[in-house]
């Protein structure tokens, strides 16, 4: 990846990040910590990886997508917007009452959201499926799915990557957010799932483990995913939860909890003033 192409994806997951504040703050609630954490990533498939066209979101040879950790659709919702999806405007009416971008990823109201989801465990499934369903239609499209490290305490999770890997899933390529936190303390003291690599590959995947936050790393992570064949594919991104915000970074607090007018614009703040590093570059 050259400098420039780093540097662009840089600034449009810095706006991402500011998507999401907006979007909670206006909600009153949320999830701004996980979304914050997965922002980087959320940019790299919308504006580098995936096969996707925001005026023809319903392409039968589009990549998929599936936010399997359905709370932190913040992120989502805020990449979509910055892609072309629908306007930006839209996230200030994040979970209001007839508004299209709910509390939780919705495919019948949300364009280029290609699975309701939210019921954790239940998005790795769904992405099973759809990878399947592009192996028996012989279609060359991809299925990316994004899960968190406190999700992997499903029992569904291990029961899909044992599927994935008997059905030889090598179009399906699983994201998972290691921020180490989930909503009632660190991952480690809730349920552990440690070791996730060796886990993984027990179960029959391919394993990278690399910097979430780091657009060279993300790119060879995913250009490598593209090379295997015969088996799914698991990009662990360590990661910071709230990352780019001063005081939601690494506190558990943030996990589902909306900023108020004070910290909407600390934290706005804290975003411009990243922004306005990386202009200057």
């Amino acid at each position: 990846m050259d400098k420039q192409t780093n540097l662009e994806l840089q600034k449009i997951a810095c706006h991402v990040r500011m998507g999401v504040i907006e979007g909670v703050f206006n909600a009153k609630s949320g999830h701004p910590g996980g979304s914050l954490s997965a922002s980087d990533l959320y940019t790299y498939l919308y504006f580098k990886e995936m096969n996707i066209d925001p005026k023809d979101p319903h392409n039968p040879d589009r990549d998929r997508f599936v936010l399997s950790k359905g709370h932190c659709c913040p992120g989502l919702y805020s990449v979509l917007a910055e892609r072309g999806y629908f306007s930006k405007e839209e996230l200030k009416s994040l979970r209001h009452i007839g508004s299209m971008l709910q509390g939780h990823p919705n495919m019948e109201d949300t364009p280029g959201v290609d699975m309701s989801s939210g019921s954790l465990g239940q998005g790795i499934s769904a992405a099973c499926g759809m990878a399947l369903a592009g192996k028996l239609d012989n279609k060359n499209y991809r299925v990316y799915c994004l899960l968190g490290d406190g999700e992997c305490e499903e029992g569904q999770v291990w029961e899909a990557c044992m599927f994935a890997a008997h059905k030889n899933l090598d179009n399906l390529c699983i994201i998972v957010d290691n921020n180490g936190l989930q909503i009632d303390g660190t991952v480690a003291e809730v349920v552990g799932p440690e070791p996730l690599d060796s886990k993984l590959e027990a179960f029959g995947f391919d394993v990278q483990t690399i910097n979430g936050h780091d657009f060279e790393e993300l790119e060879q992570a995913f250009q490598k995913a593209k090379t295997v064949t015969g088996k799914p594919s698991a990009i662990i991104m360590k990661t910071v939860k709230g990352k780019g915000v001063s005081f939601m970074e690494n506190q558990v607090g943030w996990h589902g909890s909306a900023p108020n007018k004070e910290q909407y614009d600390v934290a706005m703040a804290d975003l411009q003033k990243i922004l306005a590093g990386l202009e200057e570059k």
